[in-house]
């Protein structure tokens, strides 16, 4: 599913529809290796280290162009050499495909 997930395109989300239970969430994520669900199923995020400060902040710019692609977008937190993105859908209030599908492509990145 993980291909599969990399290979769609992020459905914009204005609200009306409901977030992804926790059941449905916990089908997604073995789909997205070293995401983590928080307990209460309406967020996933993944800790990444570099070498340095440089190699995080390329890894930045390179999660914030395929998010303004998308038009789904992490919350980012930068600490020297690791970078935290946590993903869920803000006008649903939990997370939606397009969260799962976000972090497929962000596990694509090479840098």
């Amino acid at each position: 599913m993980k291909n599969a997930l990399a290979k769609k395109k992020c459905i914009p989300c204005e609200g009306g529809v409901a977030p992804l239970s926790p059941k449905e969430a916990k089908i997604y994520i073995p789909h997205v290796k070293g995401w983590k669900l928080d307990a209460k199923g309406k967020e996933i995020s993944r800790t990444f280290t570099f070498k340095n400060f440089v190699k995080a902040m390329a890894f930045v710019s390179a999660v914030a162009k395929i998010a303004e692609k998308e038009n789904h977008h992490p919350d980012i937190h930068i600490f020297y050499n690791k970078v935290t993105l946590d993903l869920s859908t803000h006008a649903i209030k939990g997370l939606s495909e397009n969260d799962f599908i976000l972090a497929a492509k962000v596990d694509g990145i090479i840098l």
